[in-house]
Order: C-alpha cells, then structure tokens, then sequence
C-alpha cells in the first residue's frame, strides 16, 4: 500500500470540486507533521519561463501552475543531478529543487535536456493534519511517481494517465464525466 510520503502522485478524485485541484496530479515533495507540499502537474501557466526570469535565454520552456500558494515564486523538479546540483531526490529519477542559478545558466548553455525539467509558479500546500482529513474524505488518490507522468508534457493527459496507470478499477475514472448530474 502507498503511503503519504515525498515521491508520491496525489491524483484527485474525479468529483473533487475544488477549483484549485479539480482534475490535477500533485507530485508529493515533503510531508511532515508539520505539513505537506508539492507542485500541480498540469495545469500549464499562461506565461513561460524567459518571460518570468528575464535571465532566461531560451524561449518556449512552459512554466506550470503548482499550486495557489505564494504565486510569486518559481520552484522546478529535474531528472539531471549531474547538472542540477543541490537537488534533494524525492523519488526515483526525480529532483526537487538545486541551485537556481546554475539551472539558468545550464538552460542558456543548453546543458539541460528542457525534457527532464519542470517549472512551477506557486506551491500547494497543506498545514498540519489537513492532508490526512483530506485522505480520509477520499479527495485523493495515491500512486508511486514515475518520471513518465511527472515530466509529461501533455498537461491534457496527465490525470487519465495517472488513473490508467493504476490498473482497471481505476482506468474507467479517467472516462467519469466532470459533472455526473449533466449525463
């Protein structure tokens, strides 16, 4: 059984009504007593990175929505630690977080492959407990992650795909309509 745990797809249940988190796959980054974070994975933000970061040379790098806490704020995941150094690995393949500048200055460089790299603006966050009451009330569904959904490009696809992944009790989810009244 997966547990709550860095490294762990949050995939939302088909009637979670919740704008902020209707239809999304959350990657899992830390989860404490405390509380719990991690980043929407798709739902594409309406501006790219070179437009963010000034800095950025390269155009075209999408920057996805990773929650409504402090949307004033740039995070990323990456496979590359060879690169990216200062990651803090949350599961197999996959990196949070490195030194910022040295992620600019690769992608300028064109030393990382844009294909195992995802922005964010903004986080999703939990306070203490509020992640379990949420488990509890069945609001979402866990799956290990895996560097295929994780950096998926087709932003689209991605909560069907985390449901298909998961065998065929949950495959038949991914059709469920958004409003099952409307049928």
């Amino acid at each position: 059984m997966v547990t709550l745990a860095p490294g762990v797809l949050l995939i939302a249940d088909p009637f979670l009504k919740d704008p902020n988190f209707a239809r999304t796959v959350v990657l899992l980054c830390e989860h404490q007593d405390k509380g719990s974070f991690g980043f929407v994975l798709n739902k594409l933000f309406d501006q790219q990175l070179d437009e963010l970061i000034p800095d950025v040379l390269v155009s075209k790098v999408p920057v996805y929505v990773g929650g409504p806490v402090q949307m004033d704020t740039i995070h990323f995941v990456h496979q590359q630690p060879d690169v990216i150094s200062g990651g803090m690995q949350i599961g197999p393949g996959i990196f949070w977080g490195g030194h910022f500048d040295t992620v600019v200055e690769s992608i300028n460089n064109g030393q990382v492959d844009l294909d195992k790299i995802k922005f964010f603006i903004g986080y999703s966050g939990w306070s203490s407990g509020q992640l379990g009451e949420e488990m509890e009330e069945k609001s979402w569904i866990i799956s290990p992650a895996t560097t295929t959904l994780v950096f998926d490009k087709e932003e689209q696809q991605i909560w069907q795909k985390a449901l298909k992944s998961m065998g065929s009790n949950f495959a038949m989810m991914a059709n469920f309509p958004i409003d099952p009244s409307l049928n």
